[in-house]
């Protein structure tokens, strides 16, 4: 009965703060004239956030003035069902990115894109998105408003961190702008043409020219990209400056959030690949006939490892064989789909029997550690914020450090294209996202090709004969961005 006025005694260091609060808070005059532009966290001296609370599907955030980190943080645990992920602060990321240099000369930039309502100041104090407001309860998409502005928020090892509003960047505009150039990208009949300029041109205004200058005058060739709802789907890679693709100048990965990645950096050289493959129609999936040459060149002429290949691609061949050896890479040349809805709408196709994302936590890939997992042949429902999150949620979803997959179907040429290339250059490249980058470029740049029914421009290989099944036997480029701009590494880019 007596224990709840025992803590009356101890609250002695600051007597004061009971009385009268409300008469304080009005020096707000003075804010503009001496405010450090790039402070992060919004009060003078919080402390590293508390974990969130987040009930699954439902969003509620205690802190009053949540980061960008903090609300990409909610809205992909609350989806994924992670419970309570402890919150890593912009001091932090900065470490991150210090650790990262010193292990592997790659300076990275971690870059925040939001979007803020039009009556937080863009002079304020960097408290995330939600600066100016004093109580904020729940955040969740209907509160949200098509006349928010598009907010960069950048952070390097070294330098404050960097803030940009774009006022004439209105959500609306924004993911209209995204929509059309994923849907010029993908359009079959576009793949001879360059219609998706002008959309890849205007996004590259709006999210990579206004930060370009610091990004430079920083040496920056990594970008992480932590993208609001509606930007996860757009292929980064393929964002154009008039001159060049952006991966022409950075190597690029996806960040669900900085709190759910494992941002330790190992050397995955040694490591060896348990690599699955689908060929053949099963459970009314369409066939893939090059799965087979993507594999048996990955595995037999690039990388050390071990082939399953249809009949043999089962459920319980994976979890027999990961437990006799613990492979670094799991690769899955095989049909996914990350659909909307429940995580079990989404799926990974083995041999007659479907992993639902739901399941996968059941692989237990974090014991031992996983490095990456590749998926070479899935496609995402465009657009839709659910979908979006299981695709950017597969690392977190499979405890694997890094995955790769693709956010449209590319056809099964330009895959075994794009991954015999980027096996070639992760044996030598100082990170994984610049064996993808490397690979991206030799295509856009025209340096892989068909030719008299062959893949050239896979060096060591000469000339990889193709499948006859497969429909993209005439001689072709496999440049436009269709082919290699899909293909997004999610998590540790490192």
């Amino acid at each position: 009965p007596t224990p709840t006025p025992t803590p009356t005694p101890t609250p002695t260091p600051t007597p004061t703060p009971t009385p009268t609060p409300t008469p304080t808070p009005t020096p707000t005059p003075t804010p503009t004239p001496n405010i450090p532009p790039c402070n992060f966290q919004c009060q003078q001296n919080t402390p590293t956030n508390p974990n969130l609370n987040i009930p699954k599907n439902n969003v509620t955030i205690l802190d009053t003035n949540p980061t960008p980190e903090d609300k990409l943080t909610a809205r992909v645990a609350g989806y994924l069902g992670v419970s309570n992920p402890r919150l890593k602060s912009p001091d932090e990321a900065k470490e991150i990115a210090v650790q990262i240099e010193k292990a592997t000369g790659v300076k990275p930039a971690f870059i925040y894109i939001s979007f803020v309502p039009i009556e937080i100041p863009p002079d304020g104090l960097l408290g995330g998105i939600l600066g100016g407001i004093k109580s904020i309860k729940q955040l969740n998409t209907t509160a949200e408003k098509d006349t928010e502005q598009l907010e960069l928020i950048v952070i390097t090892g070294k330098g404050n961190p960097i803030r940009q509003r774009i006022s004439d960047a209105t959500k609306s505009n924004v993911l209209k702008v995204a929509q059309e150039f994923r849907d010029q990208v993908v359009n079959p009949q576009n793949r001879r043409r360059n219609t998706y300029l002008s959309s890849s041109q205007q996004l590259y205004r709006w999210i990579i020219a206004p930060i370009e200058t610091d990004l430079q005058a920083r040496g920056i060739n990594n970008l992480i990209f932590l993208p609001d709802i509606g930007l996860r789907s757009t292929p980064m890679a393929a964002l154009h400056d008039g001159q060049r693709f952006l991966v022409e100048k950075y190597s690029i990965g996806l960040m669900p959030s900085l709190s759910l990645t494992n941002t330790l950096y190992t050397d995955i050289k040694k490591s060896q690949v348990l690599a699955l493959g689908v060929s053949q129609s099963t459970q009314g999936q369409e066939p893939l006939p090059a799965v087979p040459v993507e594999l048996s060149t990955v595995v037999s002429k690039l990388w050390q490892g071990k082939l399953l290949l249809d009949k043999q691609a089962t459920l319980d061949n994976l979890k027999a064989i990961r437990r006799q050896q613990p492979f670094g890479i799991i690769h899955m040349a095989t049909h996914a789909d990350f659909n909307a809805g429940a995580l079990s709408n989404s799926y990974i196709q083995l041999w007659e029997d479907k992993l639902r994302l739901n399941q996968i936590r059941q692989l237990r890939l974090n014991e031992p550690q996983v490095e990456m997992m590749v998926l070479s042949a899935c496609r995402t429902a465009l657009g839709n914020e659910e979908a979006e999150i299981g695709f950017a949620g597969l690392a977190v979803l499979a405890g694997v450090k890094t995955s790769v997959a693709s956010l449209w179907t590319v056809n099964d040429v330009g895959t075994a294209a794009l991954m015999t290339k980027f096996y070639e250059s992760l044996r030598t490249a100082p990170i994984r996202a610049e064996a993808l980058r490397q690979a991206q470029v030799a295509m856009a740049e025209g340096k892989v090709y068909i030719k008299n029914g062959q893949l050239q421009g896979l060096e060591p290989i000469r000339g990889l004969p193709l499948p006859t099944e497969s429909s993209d036997r005439p001689d072709q480029s496999l440049s436009h961005p269709y082919y290699w701009a899909g293909f997004t590494m999610v998590g540790n880019p490192w």
